[in-house]
């Protein structure tokens, strides 16, 4: 039985959302089978860098939902470790306290900012040559992922991850039809997510205007490709599927679920995983 803090807001979680932790949730039992398994594997970690509060409320039916952490917690077999972040300190608490029944594997809820807490505290447990794994959930609200997050993940060979790319967030607040309005801490934020300013070219291309060459705003899928491209060449990761574009009921895509791996068996499961859901959303 859960048991919630009454003075924690939850989140209202729409249905791409539950979609997402579907898709998670699945691939999630396959990695621990296969890792467990794997008798070199000293140990496997499950890292979720936005946790929440480890429950939220479906828009839909509001009813409960399950958040990754505790989907991840009833994973079978176990993780060995799980690593819980949240930079609220009223979810991190509540986590907190539902992860207190699982007392069989080594749970642990920081409170902070996710890109220092991984880059200094929890990638470091993951290393290869520790016969280390881990599979990790970044799924930040917009553009708050620090692109040394990704990097470091992609260079360590030992991590596995899932992405939530903000399309939404980026068309709203980055991706203008006319780039001169943009605001310059928008474009701090975007060059954070990014890694540097080489998504500027990608955005957009010249074309020749009545009296002079104008700026035109390229399509969703040029810049998603691009960041294809750049988590394999870039990063590092050996294995980058076609992200699943997560859609709102409407059909409108919302955000792209990136899967990026160093193996290949990975590759196949999320794809298999991903075909499933492809075109959820679509009318």
């Amino acid at each position: 039985m859960l048991v919630i803090m009454s003075n924690v807001k939850l989140d209202e979680i729409n249905y791409w959302s539950e979609v997402k932790l579907d898709i998670v949730k699945r691939y999630a039992k396959e990695y621990s089978k296969i890792i467990n398994a794997d008798p070199r594997i000293r140990r496997h970690l499950y890292i979720d860098g936005f946790a929440g509060a480890g429950v939220h409320i479906s828009k839909q039916t509001k009813e409960y939902i399950l958040g990754s952490p505790l989907n991840a917690l009833n994973v079978k077999p176990s993780f060995k470790e799980l690593h819980f972040i949240d930079l609220d300190g009223g979810r991190a608490k509540a986590l907190r306290k539902l992860c207190v029944d699982y007392s069989n594997v080594k749970v642990k809820v920081y409170e902070g900012d996710c890109n220092q807490i991984l880059l200094e505290e929890i990638f470091p447990l993951a290393k290869w040559s520790d016969y280390r794994r881990a599979l990790c959930l970044l799924d930040p609200y917009g553009l708050d992922l620090d692109w040394q997050v990704v990097y470091r993940a992609g260079q360590m060979k030992s991590i596995e991850i899932f992405l939530n790319f903000p399309m939404m967030d980026m068309n709203r607040n980055v991706l203008l039809k006319n780039p001169n309005k943009v605001e310059p801490s928008q474009i701090v934020r975007m060059d954070r997510f990014w890694g540097d300013r080489t998504w500027r070219d990608i955005a957009y291309r010249k074309i020749s205007g009545l009296f002079e060459e104008m700026e035109e705003k390229t399509r969703n899928e040029a810049i998603v490709n691009a960041y294809q491209s750049r988590l394999k060449k870039i990063a590092g990761f050996a294995y980058v599927p076609k992200p699943i574009p997560m859609r709102n009921l409407k059909g409108t895509v919302v955000y792209y679920l990136f899967f990026s791996s160093p193996n290949k068996t990975g590759e196949k499961i999320v794809k298999h995983i991903f075909d499933k859901y492809r075109n959820r959303g679509i009318t």
